[in-house]
């Protein structure tokens, strides 16, 4: 069974618009899946190269003769990231070539995968992000407790529970073995699953670099660097305070997430949803399953941010067009959410009259004029988009 993707129509104006379409993202969140269903709405012809194939890889070895070969059709490259001496090439042959869509390419991003293809294929690629499954795009197949517990990579939510676990476990075995240092991470495995574990603790908080540098015995700037590459790979994501045009004394750390909660549960060792429930950073993973779940599905014009002053005012997500905040969202874990003191003196402050608590029920009511309660499905089907 094919679950659509929400990215299609992405994919499909980025067609139209450029030679060479990226979809990036982190391995096993349905890239190939995707792309091989697609295919089937293109006009053109294809042909599909999985650069982790030897054979495929060694068709290859002259990259511009079987382009030539191949000019008519759409080219699709999964995992471009094995072959970044490709990327000039691609420039070369689209400049020559003139078509639209002459090339796919899929890869799980890294700082030299971006780099190289920006740098290089400036103008001439557009950048289309998969995550893992939304709770939009599950529709029918779709549990907010399950989804939340054992978060979105297909093979870990659509597989028995206890599936779901091995699954993750063996997720995050090979990627720290195998996947981040193909993807150029020089550094030690067990390092890596420390910081990894370390951040997953601190999810949904202020991101200590200090603190953890000191557990880790490493320097700040060590520290920095693998969260960096962590992001880039779409394992880690950071959010920055919002501070444009105020006055007061604002907290400057950024806040951190792990970007699917299934791995942040394994990272955790929580064992099931009951225990989950009865651990402290309930609220936290709460916080970050929205988060994650608004950051999927936002459309690209809204940029999300959080507000603290040492003052106490406090809103967990603001979404802002521009420099300018349009909503305030405030995330509980509570069927019968309160409003913080903080979050009425960050609204008060930003002047915001469209203001949001998402709780886990699926209710969608208004509390005050300017302040709505509703479910995080709720919100992004109804409110995400017009904001």
């Amino acid at each position: 069974m094919i679950i659509p993707r929400n990215i299609s129509g992405k994919v499909r104006s980025y067609c139209k618009i450029f030679p060479v379409v990226a979809i990036v993202g982190p391995r096993q969140s349905g890239k190939t899946t995707f792309v091989k269903d697609y295919t089937r709405q293109l006009t053109k012809t294809t042909v599909y190269l999985d650069l982790e194939n030897p054979t495929d890889l060694d068709k290859l070895e002259n990259p511009y003769l079987f382009f030539s070969q191949n000019k008519e059709k759409c080219i699709i490259i999964d995992e471009v990231q094995s072959k970044p001496d490709l990327f000039p090439v691609i420039r070369s042959f689209v400049d020559e070539n003139k078509q639209k869509c002459n090339f796919i390419i899929l890869g799980s991003a890294s700082p030299d995968l971006l780099k190289q293809s920006s740098e290089t294929l400036a103008g001439r690629i557009g950048y289309v992000e998969l995550g893992p499954f939304s709770g939009q795009e599950l529709h029918n197949n779709f549990s907010i407790q399950k989804h939340h517990f054992y978060g979105g990579f297909p093979l870990a939510y659509l597989s028995a529970e206890e599936s779901s676990t091995i699954w993750l476990d063996s997720f995050i075995k090979t990627y720290l073995q195998r996947d981040l240092p193909m993807l150029g991470l020089k550094a030690d495995p067990q390092k890596i699953r420390r910081l990894w574990e370390m951040l997953a603790w601190q999810s949904a908080g202020l991101l200590n670099y200090t603190a953890i540098s000191k557990s880790l015995g490493l320097s700040n700037h060590t520290v920095t660097a693998y969260i960096d590459f962590l992001e880039a790979a779409f394992m880690v994501r950071r959010l920055q305070p919002f501070h444009y045009n105020i006055k007061k004394r604002l907290v400057k750390s950024p806040k951190v997430f792990i970007t699917d909660t299934g791995i942040l549960h394994r990272l955790l060792r929580i064992q099931d949803y009951n225990q989950l429930l009865g651990n402290p950073l309930v609220g936290n993973s709460w916080e970050t399953y929205v988060i994650n779940q608004i950051a999927l599905e936002k459309p690209d014009d809204v940029d999300l941010y959080f507000y603290r002053t040492h003052a106490g005012a406090e809103i967990d997500l603001v979404c802002a067009k521009g420099l300018k905040p349009v909503a305030a969202i405030e995330i509980k874990f509570n069927q019968k959410p309160s409003v913080s003191k903080g979050f009425i003196s960050g609204i008060e402050t930003l002047e915001l009259n469209n203001n949001f608590i998402i709780h886990p029920a699926e209710s969608d009511y208004l509390k005050t004029e300017i302040l709505r309660v509703c479910g995080v499905k709720t919100f992004i089907e109804k409110y995400l988009c017009s904001l």
